[in-house]
């Protein structure tokens, strides 16, 4: 039986770098402001790009959705409360990640 082979591209590391911040957001959410579900969306996403990185999830287009999705609701987020931190910058960071999963393939 093999196991998992894992196709390492720049557009994977662009991925789990998102995915590690991701995670990161959402706990300072939970720590700093006692936002489970801040805490429990960064996991869930962060599981779902996390399969898509390594493969499970086929095909890899189906992370540019989940990240286009994060950029929507950062972006409501950010158009209600317009405050950088954490809004912004994630709204800012799912942007940057999106162009360069679409740029880098």
């Amino acid at each position: 039986m093999r196991g998992l082979e894992f196709d390492v591209t720049t557009p994977v590391i662009v991925l789990w770098v998102y995915i590690v911040l991701l995670l990161a957001g959402g706990l300072m959410g939970f720590i700093k402001a006692k936002s489970m579900i801040s805490l429990v969306t960064s996991a869930v996403f962060a599981v779902l790009l996390a399969l898509c990185a390594t493969g499970v999830i086929r095909p890899f287009y189906i992370a540019d959705i989940l990240v286009g999705l994060l950029l929507v609701v950062f972006g409501v987020r950010f158009a209600k409360g317009r405050k950088f931190m954490p809004s912004g910058l994630m709204l800012g960071l799912s942007a940057a990640v999106l162009a360069a999963l679409w740029l880098l393939r």
